[in-house]
């Protein structure tokens, strides 16, 4: 399969093969479904806490006598059943997090990445610079590629200042580098933008 190269002018280029190993192999649903499943989890602080019958402040006293009331014999103002009282089995600390193999997570990396392919959501481009904080010119080049009203990430091979802090506040786009892309980020976005020096890297990187 082969995919055009633009530039940040919106123009063709060239034309860039894409590998079957990275970008054309028969996508794995439950490998994405589990890298997502934990990236998710990971988000979760897990300090969620309520306290039970024994951390509520009260007192102590016997409300009323054992028998002869008429009602249900009561023990404590601090049980359940009153307002203001402990609750029964409430949420505890916990943490989310389970581990997943490292070749799992790059199966399911691919397996993203194919489906884009398959969907035509890839879009590569030269590597550019930004030699200034210009939200402006970031929307432009959006513009240029038709992509400024869809949901799109941009995948540099290394960090670049100008083209995050350019982006940040643009609605429906996000930036990340090859060493940060995840499988959730690919999933949740309609075009995948790459530019031609991240594509190398990622290619070289699981082609291994």
């Amino acid at each position: 399969m082969e995919v055009s190269v633009y530039n940040t002018a919106g123009k063709e280029t060239g034309k860039q093969k894409l590998s079957n190993e990275v970008f054309g192999i028969e996508p794995n649903d439950h490998a994405i479904y589990l890298d997502v499943k934990q990236f998710l989890a990971n988000q979760r602080q897990g300090t969620h806490k309520s306290k039970e019958r024994g951390e509520i402040s009260g007192s102590t006293r016997k409300l009323r006598k054992q028998k002869g009331s008429g009602a249900a014999r009561v023990g404590s103002i601090k049980s359940p059943i009153f307002r203001g009282g402990g609750r029964v089995f409430g949420p505890r600390p916990r943490n989310y997090s389970f581990k997943l193999n490292k070749k799992l997570k790059d199966v399911a990396r691919i397996s993203a990445l194919s489906y884009k392919a398959k969907e035509e959501g890839i879009i590569l481009l030269e590597d550019f610079t930004m030699k200034a904080v210009k939200t402006k010119e970031f929307v432009t080049i959006l513009n240029n590629l038709n992509i400024n009203n869809e949901k799109s990430l941009l995948v540099l091979s290394e960090a670049d200042k100008n083209i995050y802090l350019s982006s940040r506040n643009v609605p429906k786009t996000k930036v990340m580098t090859t060493a940060d892309l995840n499988t959730y980020e690919l999933v949740n976005t309609k075009k995948l933008v790459i530019t031609t020096g991240a594509f190398k890297a990622l290619e070289e990187q699981f082609k291994g």
